[in-house]
């Protein structure tokens, strides 16, 4: 038996992800790209923008890598005092 309930929270949940990092990668982007205007107050507020999505981004990533391989999963539990 299929549980649907189940199947939809991962749909949903791989969905608001793969959003999360898409939005935060481009908006990484955009912010580098407008850091190279002529303003310097706006290009400084800009390059630490873009570095924090970046950043945004790359957390996120590495945290679904560290969810999905076991051997990182239970690293990481491991970490907190969660026996797995």
């Amino acid at each position: 038996m299929i549980d649907w309930r189940g199947f939809i929270v991962v749909a949903v949940v791989t969905l608001v992800g793969a959003g999360f990092v898409v939005v935060m990668y481009s908006l990484g982007v955009r912010l580098t790209a407008v850091s190279g205007d002529d303003t310097a107050r706006i290009n400084t507020a800009a390059k630490w923008g873009s570095w924090v999505c970046f950043g945004f981004c790359g957390l996120a990533v590495a945290s679904g890598i560290i969810l999905i391989v076991p051997l990182f999963y239970k690293t990481a539990m491991g970490w907190f005092g969660v026996s797995v």
